[in-house]
């Protein structure tokens, strides 16, 4: 998962290579302001709005953005560590403008509502660990299977399609286990930068996730791979062994916590790579 000293490493790696300058990460990060995302092509009119949604442990706040007019495939986006905010309303707003109904969640609602990271992106993880250790796969199962309910009662969402799932970081496990907490639904699963995702237990996410019906997408920091080199072997043989289609990749130069525009080591080029890979699996899968 995340781990405070990888990501301190990583900062001072982009500051050398002057991708990045400490100041413009005060600048930027400090009120959880995210960089500006390219723009859409051909972008639909979206609605937005805070949502309240009940499951077994309480009442989840949320943010729902989907097409203005019409129906679209539902979306269920995990966030990081950092949670639900400026960031991945953000994210989540592009997807809807790219034609997708989506519901970014606050995963931590147990314990406080959104934003819980104070400072956005820039906030200390030892500030934030208690929250993700709270979380376990009992959690990822029941948040799994209420989130995917309320989508399918939105007139905004087609019941006739597909929904997907996608997680960032913590969110990438959590996406895995959705696929297996509600597989007649989930036909699509994308991991950014996902941590945990391959564990020596019977209950791994991968494993669960191979039980599914879906076709997944899953994107592998660099410094990830380096650390561990063999997840990648795992992920494609259990994959393979389950029939189920699957793009694994390690994306050259990227380090974990590559794609919200608020992180510490966004890097928008392999970011705009896995934004269009995304869009590729989604418009296979969810079609």
């Amino acid at each position: 998962m995340c781990d405070q000293d990888h990501f301190e490493k990583d900062r001072r790696e982009y500051e050398a290579r002057g991708l990045v300058t400490r100041k413009q990460f005060g600048v930027l990060l400090g009120a959880g302001i995210a960089m500006a995302l390219p723009q859409v092509a051909n972008a639909v009119a979206v609605s937005e709005a805070d949502v309240n949604i009940t499951t077994p442990d309480g009442t989840a706040d949320c943010y729902f953005v989907h097409p203005a007019s019409g129906t679209a495939p539902g979306v269920l986006m995990w966030p990081d560590i950092f949670g639900l905010r400026p960031a991945f309303r953000q994210m989540g707003k592009r997807l809807a403008e790219a034609g997708y109904s989506v519901l970014v969640v606050n995963p931590f609602y147990r314990v406080k509502k959104a934003p819980t990271a104070e400072a956005g992106g820039a906030t200390p993880l030892q500030d934030l660990m208690p929250l993700a250790r709270a979380l376990n796969e009992t959690t990822h199962m029941t948040d799994a299977k209420a989130f995917i309910g309320w989508l399918d009662g939105q007139p905004s969402v087609a019941r006739n399609r597909k929904v997907g799932t996608q997680g960032y970081c913590m969110g990438g496990p959590i996406a895995f286990r959705t696929a297996a907490a509600v597989p007649d639904r989930v036909g699509a699963v994308a991991s950014f930068h996902g941590g945990g995702l391959v564990t020596d237990a019977p209950n791994s996410p991968h494993l669960q996730a191979a039980t599914s019906k879906a076709q997944f997408l899953i994107a592998i920091a660099e410094n990830d791979d380096q650390r561990s080199p063999n997840d990648k072997t795992v992920l494609k043989e259990t994959f393979a062994k389950a029939n189920l289609p699957a793009e694994i990749e390690v994306y050259a130069g990227a380090a974990h916590g590559w794609c919200p525009p608020d992180s510490r080591v966004y890097n928008e080029p392999q970011a705009e790579k896995a934004w269009s890979r995304l869009l590729a699996l989604y418009g296979k899968a969810l079609a």
